[in-house]
C-alpha cells in the first residue's frame, strides 16, 4: 500500500470519529427542542407535521423510528405502515403521551430534540366489567333514594375522551342514573311496589364526552325485595258450601279454605282458626288445619247431630286483622247406592277434558243422563259461563256465552245431583278454553323520540321499544321488524326490539328519520302493531364556513360616502345555530373597509382616493360561533375609480409673473413657449386641452396655442404696432364629466427688438369668464380625426405645389428652347429673366 492511500484513509477515519464526536457532544449538551402534536391513528402516508418553517435543510434522522418518517428535503413528518396507537404506546399514561426524537437541521448540523405529542382521540368506547348488575332494593324504599353500583365504566382514552357520562334506556320510569365521581348511582324516583313488578331489567348506558362521543352498555337488574304491605284475603270464589255423608269416617275431608297473601316468604303467612262465633260443637266435630286451611272430620257423626253446620273461618297474618269466610256444611243421610251419571262429550276433548275454544259462541258441550235408579235433577253448582237445558229425560251441557282465554283458562263445572234419596253425588266436568289469537300486540309506547349526534359512530344504540300481546304461547310471542320503506341505516333485534344505528349520519343531508316498528305475533293468522320512531339528529360543527366566491371584485369611486355600502360577502355555513352562526372580519389590517355582519356587507370606514391607492387587495375571514369554531377565507380586491375631483396643475409656466421678449421679426408659426400641465386623475379625467382665455390688449391674435400640445405660436406676423406687452390668460382644462375642471395662468410676451430681460410687477385684476362648450372639451377620437384631416389637406396642397412646379419648370425650358432658336442668345440666362419667368409662372 501506497503512503499517500495509507494517509488519505487516515484522514477518513479521523473525520468520521470527529464528526461522532461532535454530535455525541451536540446530543449532550442540551440541544434545541420543539414539540410537535400530532393525532392517533392516522393512516399510512399521511402528513403530519413540518419542522420547514422552523429550520432549513437538510434534514436527516438520527433516532429513527418506525412510526414516522422525516424527509430530508422538505422537512415533513409522514406516518409509516406502523399504528400509532396511543393506548398501546403509553398504556399507563394519563398525561401527555411522548415519542423523542433527534434530527440534524441546517447547513451548521445542529441537532434538535423533537418531541412528538401523540394526541389521543376517542377510538375506545367505555366497556363494564360485568355484563349484569344486580341492584336489590326493598319496595317500601323512600323516592329520591339512592344506590352506588359496584361497577363502573372504564374508557382507555384520556382527557375528556375518557371521562363517561351514565343515562338509563327511556323505558325506565322508577328509576334515573347519576354519577357520583366516577361511579354511577342509581336513584329512585317512583314508587315501588314488588307485587306489581318484583324485577326491572334495564340497559345501563356509559357514553364518553368525545367527539363523536362513543357508548358501552350493560344490563341492570334491580330486584325489588318484599315487605310485609299486603294481609291474607279470601277470594270470591272460595267455596262456600260443602256436603259429607253422616257415615263418612274419621279424616274425612270435607273442603279446604285457601287464602291469598301476595308477600312472598314470612310476610306471605297465613294461619287459619275458627271464629269465636263457630259453635262449639261443629268446632269438635270438624278440625282445621291452621297451616293448610284443609277442613276434615275429626269424629263420627250422630244421629242427633245437626244437619247444617256453620263454619265460621279467620285467616291472620302478621300485623294484619284476620279476613273472614263462611263455609256450610250440609250433613248428607246415609244410602245404600250413590246415583250414576252418563255423560256423553260432544265437543271437542282429550283426557275427559273438553277443549274450547275462545270467543266462540253457545255451544254443546256434553250429554247428561241420570240413572233409572234415581229421580231428580242435575243442576250447576256455583257461578260458571255453563248451563244444563233438559231435553228427553236428558242434560245437554252449553257454554253460556263466549269465553275469553285472557280472563280465565279453564274452568271445573261441578255438577250435582238432587235426587231422592237425598245424595251428596256430584261430578266435576274440566273445561279447558284453548287461546285464539285475537289481541294484537301493544306497544308500551306508540311513539318514542330520540336524540343522536351526527358523525355518530356505527352501531350505537338508539332505543329499545316494548309491545306485549296478552295470547299465550306463539299467539303471544311478539318478534320486532322494521318497514321495509326504513332506510337501510338502521337495524332492529327481532327479539328485544332494541334499535341501532348503523351507519354514520349527516345532519346538513337528513336532520331527522321517521321510523315505522312493527310488532307482530307468532299465531295464525298473525296480528300486528306499529309505533313510530323518531331519530332527531343533533348538529355538530362540522361544516366550515363557505363563501359562495373564492375572491370578490368591487368597483367603487374615489370619495365614496363613508359606510357606504361596497359590496355583499355571500357566505353560508351548512350547520344551525351557533354552529351555522357566521361572523367575518377583514385581516391583516383592513384599510378603510370593515365588514356589516347584520347584512354580510362590506363597507368604506374612510375616505378614499385613487390618486393615492388605486386598488385594494384584502382577506377576510368568516368564522362560526361553534365550539371549536371553524373557518375560512376569500380575498376582495376593491378597484377604486377615478372621479374628477383634481383641477389640472401647470408646471409650466410657474406663476403669472413670467415674461419672454419676442423679436418683431419672428418667423410665422414659430413656438414661442410651451404650456405644460398635468391632472393627477385617470382616464378622460386626465385630459387636458390648452385655450387662450383673454388677452392684453384686447382682441390681440397675433399669437395662438395649440390645444394638446400647449405650444404658444406666432399666429400673424407682427408689424409695429404689435411692439410692447401682451398678456395671454391661458386656460387649462380636463375633460371630465359632468363638468370639466380647469386651471389658468398669465403668460406675458414682450414684443421688442431688445433681447434684454423683461419684467411685469402686476397682473390683471379681472379674470374674464371662460365659457365651457362642448368645442373646449373635445375628445381624443375628435382631436385625432381634426389632426388627420390636416394631415390630408396638408398633403394635398403639397401635391399640388409639386405638381405647379414641375409645369412651370417643362414651359420655361420649351420657351428657353425656342428663344434659343431665333435669337441666339448667351447660353446664361440673367438673373432678371428667371425672375421674370417665375413671376410669370406664378401670375399666369
Amino acid at each position: 500500500m501506497s503512503p499517500a492511500i495509507h494517509v488519505n484513509m487516515n484522514r477518513k477515519n479521523l473525520l468520521q470519529n470527529l464528526f461522532s464526536m461532535v454530535l455525541i457532544q451536540q446530543i449532550m449538551c442540551e440541544p434545541s427542542e420543539i414539540n410537535i402534536s400530532i393525532k392517533e391513528e392516522h393512516k399510512e402516508g399521511i402528513k403530519v407535521a413540518t419542522i420547514a418553517h422552523i429550520f432549513t435543510p437538510p434534514y436527516q434522522v438520527l433516532t429513527p423510528d418506525m412510526y414516522l418518517r422525516l424527509d430530508s428535503d422538505t422537512g415533513d413528518l409522514y406516518t409509516t405502515t406502523h399504528r400509532m396507537d396511543r393506548e398501546f404506546l403509553c398504556p399507563e399514561q394519563s398525561g401527555d403521551c411522548l415519542i423523542q426524537h433527534f434530527i440534524i437541521v441546517g447547513p451548521e448540523r445542529d441537532v434538535v430534540k423533537v418531541n412528538v405529542v401523540l394526541e389521543d382521540i376517542n377510538d375506545n368506547a367505555p366497556c363494564f366489567h360485568k355484563s349484569e348488575i344486580h341492584l336489590s332494593i326493598s319496595e317500601d324504599v323512600n323516592v329520591g333514594t339512592s344506590f352506588l353500583l359496584d361497577d363502573q365504566a372504564w374508557d382507555k382514552d384520556v382527557g375528556i375522551n375518557g371521562k363517561v357520562q351514565y343515562s338509563l334506556d327511556t323505558l325506565s320510569s322508577f328509576f334515573r342514573v347519576e354519577e357520583e365521581g366516577p361511579s354511577p348511582v342509581v336513584v329512585v324516583q317512583g314508587e315501588l311496589d314488588r307485587e306489581t313488578q318484583s324485577i326491572h331489567r334495564m340497559i345501563l348506558f356509559a357514553t364518553d364526552y368525545g367527539f363523536p362521543p362513543q357508548t358501552g352498555t350493560t344490563i341492570l337488574v334491580v330486584e325489588v325485595r318484599d315487605i310485609n304491605d299486603n294481609c291474607p284475603t279470601f277470594p270470591s270464589d272460595a267455596p262456600q258450601t260443602a256436603t259429607i255423608q253422616e257415615n263418612s269416617p274419621r279424616g274425612t275431608v270435607v273442603t279446604q279454605v285457601k287464602a291469598i297473601d301476595p308477600d312472598l316468604g314470612p310476610n306471605a303467612a297465613i294461619t287459619y282458626s275458627y271464629s269465636p262465633k263457630t259453635s262449639r260443637r261443629s268446632q269438635v266435630l270438624f278440625d282445621l288445619d291452621q297451616d293448610t286451611g284443609q277442613i276434615t272430620l275429626s269424629s263420627t257423626i250422630k244421629s242427633g247431630d245437626a244437619s247444617e253446620h256453620r263454619l265460621k273461618v279467620q285467616a291472620s297474618g302478621p300485623l294484619c286483622s284476620p279476613a273472614a269466610a263462611e263455609i256450610n256444611v250440609s250433613i248428607l243421610r246415609a244410602v245404600s247406592r250413590q246415583p250414576v251419571i252418563n255423560i256423553k262429550l260432544i265437543a271437542e276433548h282429550s283426557n275427559h277434558t273438553i277443549l274450547l275454544k275462545e270467543n266462540k259462541p253457545s255451544t254443546i258441550l256434553a250429554v247428561l243422563e241420570l240413572s233409572e235408579l234415581f229421580t231428580g235433577t242435575l243442576c250447576i253448582d256455583g257461578k260458571v259461563p255453563f248451563l244444563l237445558k233438559p231435553q228427553d229425560g236428558r242434560y245437554h251441557l252449553f257454554s253460556s256465552k263466549p269465553l275469553d282465554f285472557e280472563q280465565k283458562s279453564k274452568y271445573y263445572v261441578s255438577i250435582s245431583v238432587n235426587s231422592t234419596p237425598i245424595t251428596n253425588h256430584k261430578i266435576i266436568i274440566p273445561v279447558q278454553v284453548e287461546d285464539v289469537n285475537d289481541n294484537v300486540p301493544q306497544f308500551h309506547q306508540i311513539l318514542y323520540e330520540v336524540y343522536v349526534s351526527e358523525n355518530n359512530v356505527p352501531g350505537v344504540f338508539l332505543v329499545q321499544v316494548a309491545a306485549t300481546d296478552a295470547d299465550s304461547l306463539q299467539n303471544g310471542k311478539v318478534v320486532y321488524r322494521l318497514r321495509p320503506d326504513v332506510d337501510a341505516l338502521f337495524r332492529i333485534n327481532h327479539t328485544t326490539g332494541q334499535l341501532f344505528l348503523m351507519a354514520s349520519l349527516d345532519r346538513e343531508q337528513q336532520d331527522s328519520h321517521r321510523i315505522t316498528v312493527v310488532a307482530r305475533d307468532s299465531g295464525s293468522p298473525a296480528l300486528e302493531a306499529t309505533a313510530t320512531v323518531i331519530v332527531n339528529v343533533l348538529d355538530q360543527n362540522d361544516n366550515k364556513p363557505i363563501f359562495l366566491n373564492p375572491s370578490f371584485t368591487f368597483f367603487i369611486p374615489e370619495n365614496f360616502p363613508l359606510l357606504g355600502r361596497v359590496g355583499l360577502l355571500g357566505v353560508k355555513d351548512a350547520d344551525k345555530e351557533e354552529n351555522g352562526q357566521v361572523e367575518m372580519q377583514m385581516l391583516n389590517g383592513s384599510g378603510p373597509f370593515v365588514v356589516d355582519n347584520s347584512q354580510s356587507i362590506m363597507r368604506c370606514a374612510a375616505e378614499l382616493d385613487r390618486e393615492k391607492q388605486d386598488r385594494y387587495e384584502l382577506w377576510v375571514l368568516a368564522r362560526d360561533r361553534g365550539q371549536p369554531s371553524l373557518s375560512s377565507t376569500a380575498k376582495v380586491t376593491v378597484f377604486i375609480e377615478d372621479v374628477n375631483d383634481n383641477q389640472p396643475h401647470i408646471i409650466l409656466p410657474s406663476s403669472n409673473f413670467s415674461c419672454l421678449t419676442v423679436l418683431p421679426d419672428t418667423a410665422l408659426g414659430s413656438t414661442i413657449t410651451r404650456i405644460f400641465a398635468i391632472d393627477k386623475d385617470s382616464g378622460i379625467n386626465s385630459d387636458i386641452s390648452y385655450h387662450i382665455g383673454a388677452c392684453e390688449p384686447p382682441g390681440c391674435s397675433s399669437f395662438q396655442i395649440g390645444a394638446h400640445s400647449g405650444n404658444i405660436t406666432l399666429a400673424q406676423q407682427l408689424l409695429l404696432k404689435d411692439y410692447g406687452i401682451h398678456r395671454l390668460l391661458i386656460v387649462v382644462r380636463d375633460s371630465g364629466r359632468p363638468v370639466p375642471l380647469q386651471s389658468t395662468v398669465w403668460v406675458n410676451l414682450l414684443v421688442n427688438t431688445s433681447l434684454e430681460p423683461c419684467h411685469v410687477n402686476n397682473i390683471p385684476k379681472s379674470i374674464p369668464q371662460i365659457a365651457i362648450t362642448a368645442n373646449s372639451c373635445k375628445s381624443d377620437e375628435t382631436s385625432a380625426n381634426q389632426s388627420r384631416l390636416v394631415f390630408m389637406v396638408g398633403l394635398c396642397m403639397m401635391a399640388c405645389s409639386f405638381f405647379m412646379f414641375l409645369g412651370t419648370g417643362i414651359a420655361c425650358i420649351k420657351q428657353r428652347s425656342e428663344r434659343k432658336k431665333t435669337k441666339k442668345y448667351d447660353k446664361a440666362i440673367p438673373l432678371k429673366l428667371m425672375e421674370d419667368c417665375h413671376n410669370d409662372n406664378w401670375i399666369h
